[in-house]
């Protein structure tokens, strides 16, 4: 037996949530592909729910459509119809919460999915990476914790939630393509109407990544640079070749030492994350594939995680200096900044107590690197990072139902006049 599909607005119960779960996983929204289905779907539901919504959408390099929402439920009496000034001076004075999520996933090209005995799938036949099982204690299915679980999990907590008992505004974001480069967030930014409302209330913010509840106040940036050599194909038996590969070899000679420098140079090292460095990676192809062809192009790539008082500047620009003299080309790669929140802020403490579990830094990066303009950010969420892309991805239910219990509890605690009591 499974769970439908179609899903109405949530309930706040846990069956609800699964459901609205099932619905989420049920959009195939890879990044490669357009993501504007399930945006809408959930541009529907909010608005169900009471919420005013902002769209803002671009087509990506490949010219694919992408869409980003932002919604906001105003407390009751307030004019919920047409953004203003004045209802972005109300919410500037009472900041309330904004919750932020992707709605893209990681391809699923290899999917194994649940264990054959656990289906509980009306045609297992059809069971996929966007068909949702549901078990006794846990659900599958691409985005299951990356991070559609999250989501499910405050539309649940959201639905808890009268708005007659809201004093400041509930906000939720949708994002595109966090899983390749943070493009969604940074069109959001520097497009979207409502985001700049969202920015003058500057509300506790939340990105909803699966940190299996721990309240993350701090994660490592991304940066990164290509470069490229050309040379000129010729048969390898002749010397009309320009081998672009002989230009490139020394390039990585400066990449490796660069390497070394950030495992060996305590300056470049943080020891509050784990690794403490820079995890500078880099590689290299010649696209080549015989070898009777002198390589025409060879190209590499560094990637690197800045963190908080550590970024790569100095590193860079030896790079950009190195490829220069041997007439090299490097092109910097926007990734996003690091994320930083004071360990010992109330909105710290204030989450550890209400979720009662640790606070942390992770080393990956999210959306929240690139939401700078916010100053109370933090990272919480259902789910583990363990799971999160892998060939059988799911979320344990458990999980699912102390995620909606936290951010209901963090709701009513910044959105209405009753503080929760926590242990």
């Amino acid at each position: 037996m499974s769970h439908s599909i179609e899903a109405p607005p949530p309930d706040g119960t846990i069956a609800s949530a699964i459901a609205t779960l099932e619905k989420l996983i049920s959009f195939p929204s890879v990044s490669a592909t357009s993501n504007v289905d399930i945006n809408d779907w959930c541009a529907a539901t909010l608005a169900q729910m009471g919420f005013t919504l902002w769209r803002s959408g671009y087509r990506d390099g490949r010219g694919v459509r992408k869409a980003n929402l932002v919604a906001v439920r105003n407390p009751a009496g307030t004019e919920q119809h047409e953004p203003s000034a004045d209802r972005s001076a109300a919410a500037s004075s009472h900041q309330g919460l904004a919750y932020f999520c992707h709605t893209d996933v990681v391809p699923a090209k290899k999917w194994v999915g649940a264990p054959a005995p656990s289906y509980r799938c009306a045609d297992e036949a059809a069971a996929g990476p966007f068909a949702a099982v549901v078990t006794e204690d846990r659900v599958y299915g691409r985005g299951a914790c990356d991070m559609k679980g999250s989501l499910a999990a405050m539309l649940s907590a959201v639905a808890r939630v009268d708005v007659r008992q809201q004093t400041a505004p509930i906000w939720i974001v949708c994002t595109a393509d966090e899983e390749v480069g943070f493009s969604g967030a940074k069109h959001l930014v520097d497009h979207c109407d409502g985001y700049r409302e969202l920015v003058r209330a500057d509300p506790v913010s939340v990105i909803g990544e699966p940190t299996e509840m721990n309240v993350v106040y701090a994660h490592k940036g991304i940066q990164g640079f290509t470069v490229h050599s050309r040379g000129r194909a010729g048969h390898s038996a002749t010397n009309f070749g320009i081998n672009a590969n002989e230009a490139m070899v020394p390039m990585l000679v400066k990449l490796l030492e660069l390497c070394q420098r950030t495992r060996d140079d305590a300056g470049l090292q943080d020891d509050r994350f784990d690794p403490p460095v820079l995890s500078w990676n880099f590689g290299v192809s010649d696209h080549s594939n015989v070898v009777n062809i002198t390589p025409e192009r060879s190209d590499a790539w560094v990637s690197f995680r800045t963190m908080p008082e550590v970024d790569a500047a100095e590193l860079v620009a030896e790079a950009e200096a190195t490829a220069r003299r041997l007439g090299l080309t490097l092109t910097p790669i926007a990734g996003c900044d690091p994320l930083w929140t004071d360990p010992d802020s109330e909105i710290v403490s204030q989450f550890q107590s209400i979720a009662g579990t640790q606070s942390q830094t992770v080393c990956y990066a999210t959306d929240g690197g690139v939401l700078g303009e916010l100053s109370r950010r933090i990272v919480i969420g259902p789910g583990s990072i363990a799971q999160a892309h892998t060939v059988d991805e799911w979320i344990a239910i458990d999980q699912l139902s102390r995620g909606i219990d936290c951010y209901e509890k963090a709701l009513r605690h910044w959105c209405t006049p009753v503080a929760q009591a926590v242990a």
